[in-house]
């Protein structure tokens, strides 16, 4: 199940040399994440509300090439491994057919405590 989130690069996204700035693929791959969550029905409101929020563990990124003010851009995300734990998926960042960014993010759930808690059997159900 592949997910894909356009993305306009706006001129706050940039350096002085008009190329995005780095941790701003982040940002890209985070609002792409939330959409995929939201398109997939999972009410992160409601999470809450039961005392869970999703919180990324780890990254793994790569900067393939630069994109530039005004591109559009996709964000592709897709589920490479559900455990009870952990939700492990691919989000790559595209200019047309060429890769720019690649990131393997490893999402967990946390209490309202902020302790690991197991991702909900019903979201484990949506993901695979």
């Amino acid at each position: 199940m592949m997910h894909r989130f356009p993305i306009r690069v706006y001129y706050e996204d940039t350096d002085m040399a008009g190329i995005v700035y780095y941790a701003n693929y982040l940002r890209y791959i985070e609002r792409a994440r939330s959409d995929w969550v939201r398109d997939i029905g999972i009410d992160q409101n409601a999470m809450r509300e039961d005392g869970l929020v999703f919180a990324v563990r780890r990254v793994e990124a790569d900067y393939l090439s630069s994109a530039r003010f005004d591109e559009e851009l996709q964000v592709e995300t897709s589920v490479q491994q559900v455990t009870g734990a952990r939700l492990v998926m691919e989000q790559v960042v595209k200019r047309g057919e060429q890769r720019l960014f690649e990131a393997l993010v490893t999402i967990v759930c946390v209490s309202d405590t902020g302790q690991p808690a197991r991702l909900p059997a019903n979201i484990r159900r949506l993901v695979h």
